[in-house]
């Protein structure tokens, strides 16, 4: 009997390592893909990268998918389904524009295709916008377009300074999303239009949709009109009572239970 349970135990165990195994949590570095002179002189890659720890990083969101058994990894080509192969969460954020890049690779419909079609077979995706003044909207929309979604060029939440920062909260208590994050902070977001199969996820005191989910497939889509992760925002610096850094490792979580078992 006890060579049983120890065969049982030991399946459960395999499967556990499998599971986390194939939870591949991939960023994007194609859309997003911003450069800057370094302190030495040379030019660097930044903003939205896993390795960077500073508030322009998302070290802290990549650590919040680790913690939930998963590892990461980065895309800096086109997202084919041959180069999305082994991929279980794509996230995209704040796609480049011509002031960040000079020379951006945009979301045309072949890419948009592609995603979609990757997302249909079982894949969690992760789409964060930003503001219409700091990302390339038209291009990101062919993609949300597949989903029932659209970022619209307006500014929510729009917070002056830390005086007004209040206006930058939104209420996440009892969503199913947040487990942990009651109240969170997302200044300067864009809303979403949303038509089936997309549906709120999130929305602001204005009743502004500010995040969407959509089933589409197999798949999972989860639309963000702001790149709120990175840890500016997630590094415990808020006033109190604010919990992106709960709410990143909710979010987390909730993406990792979405990919197919």
């Amino acid at each position: 009997m006890k060579i049983k349970y120890a065969i049982i135990i030991g399946l459960l165990l395999a499967v556990s390592a499998f599971v986390a195994k194939a939870q591949k949590v991939t960023l994007d570095y194609y859309f997003n893909h911003e450069v800057r002179q370094t302190a030495a002189g040379k030019t660097g890659r930044y903003h939205y990268t896993w390795e960077d720890k500073t508030g322009t990083g998302f070290s802290i969101f990549g650590d919040a998918f680790k913690r939930a058994g998963a590892h990461l990894d980065t895309l800096g080509a086109a997202p084919t389904l041959n180069n999305l192969k082994g991929t279980a969460i794509y996230i995209i954020v704040d796609p480049d524009t011509k002031k960040e890049s000079p020379d951006p690779n945009y979301i045309e419909a072949i890419d948009a295709g592609q995603i979609a079609a990757w997302v249909k077979k079982g894949g969690v995706l992760l789409m964060l916008a930003n503001d219409s003044a700091n990302v390339e909207l038209p291009h990101f929309n062919n993609l949300a377009a597949k989903f029932g979604m659209h970022f619209n060029d307006d500014l929510q939440n729009h917070v002056i300074n830390d005086q007004h920062i209040d206006d930058g909260t939104v209420v996440t208590a009892g969503n199913p999303v947040f487990k942990t994050a009651r109240k969170i902070f997302m200044k300067d977001v864009c809303s979403i239009g949303i038509s089936l199969p997309a549906k709120a996820g999130l929305k602001n005191s204005n009743g502004a949709v500010i995040i969407a989910i959509a089933k589409y497939g197999k798949g999972t889509v989860f639309a963000v009109g702001d790149p709120w992760f990175y840890n500016e925002y997630t590094n415990g610096r808020l006033p109190a009572g604010f919990e992106n850094d709960k709410a990143a490792n909710d979010v987390a979580q909730w993406l990792i239970a979405q990919i197919p078992k």
